[in-house]
């Protein structure tokens, strides 16, 4: 019988899941090469601890590891139902809240290594955390894509640590009693620029959709947003890596001012707040993103050798 230890958190109503002990170790040091080490070795941690019957499709998985960066306090894995994720700052936040409750972190300035390169995480005295993402920029825009059923779309192509297709005011409404018909709308961009070819820099695969409109009635913010992650799983928070997407593109359009606050909500109608830095080539901007992490349950996995979903329903 393995046993697997795991704290679990939410970041603005989105989970995150960190192992804490009885996980392989990487053999190299580096997010990137463990990484690679589970992918390869070990994807069977990733399928045990998110898919049914102990997971759920909106868990994102962490997985810890010594950083090849010595400056930085860890280095983090993200995982999802289907695969590894560049990166996620909901999770990062999470990973953060952890360390407090393990006692392994205090207030002040934190690096975190992962895939998609060095974050720093400020924790302040009341328990948020201000996360300066990895540089950030839109690579289209205006692109248009002919959606079945819904006919052309347009929206931005922007990496804010994942690629994002961004839609401003397009197909259902972004309301929480409209969930269903935009995971059927998301879904069905996602398919259509697969099938049309239209990707990002470097051929990189645009794996979520992010569908934007105003905020709805007692909501404080300057947008609404609901986020299709892979696996077709909608995204609790008003996500990190989108929101950084986001302000990538407000700031190519000059809509948005260096320094200036974006309160963005997401579909359940829990906020972020984002600003950005200017970097010094003009066309990247280094995202802040604010939120706040809770830790709900410490619990012992039990992977039992002779139950036929010890790794999880499906792959």
């Amino acid at each position: 019988m393995k046993k697997i230890r795991v704290i679990d958190s939410h970041t603005g109503g989105e989970p995150t899941r960190v192992v804490i002990d009885g996980a392989p170790t990487s053999p190299e040091k580096g997010a990137l090469a463990a990484r690679d080490f589970l992918t390869t070795e070990h994807d069977w941690l990733r399928r045990a601890l998110i898919l049914e019957p102990r997971g759920f499709e909106a868990i994102v998985g962490a997985y810890l590891c010594e950083p090849a960066d010595s400056t930085c306090v860890i280095g983090a894995v993200f995982f999802n139902n289907v695969s590894y994720l560049n990166g996620c700052l909901h999770a990062t936040i999470g990973v953060v809240q952890t360390l407090v409750h393990l006692g392994k972190i205090s207030p002040g300035d934190h690096r975190i290594e992962t895939p998609s390169g060095i974050v720093t995480a400020t924790l302040a005295d009341d328990g948020t955390v201000t996360v300066k993402n990895i540089p950030s920029y839109r690579f289209r825009e205006n692109q248009v894509v002919e959606v079945p059923g819904y006919g052309p779309i347009t929206g931005d192509i922007a990496w804010g640590g994942n690629w994002f297709f961004l839609i401003q005011d397009q197909g259902p409404e972004v309301r929480f009693s409209e969930i269903e018909e935009l995971t059927r709308f998301t879904s069905a961009v996602m398919e259509a620029l697969e099938d049309q070819k239209i990707r990002g820099a470097y051929g990189g695969e645009i794996d979520h959709i992010e569908s934007f409109g105003p905020p709805q009635e007692g909501v404080e913010a300057d947008s609404q947003n609901f986020v299709l992650c892979p696996g077709k799983a909608y995204d609790r928070s008003p996500c990190g890596t989108g929101t950084s997407a986001k302000l990538a593109c407000l700031a190519a359009s000059g809509t948005l001012a260096e320094g200036e606050t974006w309160r963005q909500a997401s579909i359940i109608g829990t906020i972020f707040e984002g600003s950005f830095i200017n970097l010094p080539e003009g066309k990247k901007i280094t995202p802040v993103i604010q939120g706040k992490a809770y830790i709900i349950a410490e619990s012992t996995l039990l992977l039992d050798p002779s139950d036929p979903f010890q790794f999880g329903i499906g792959s």
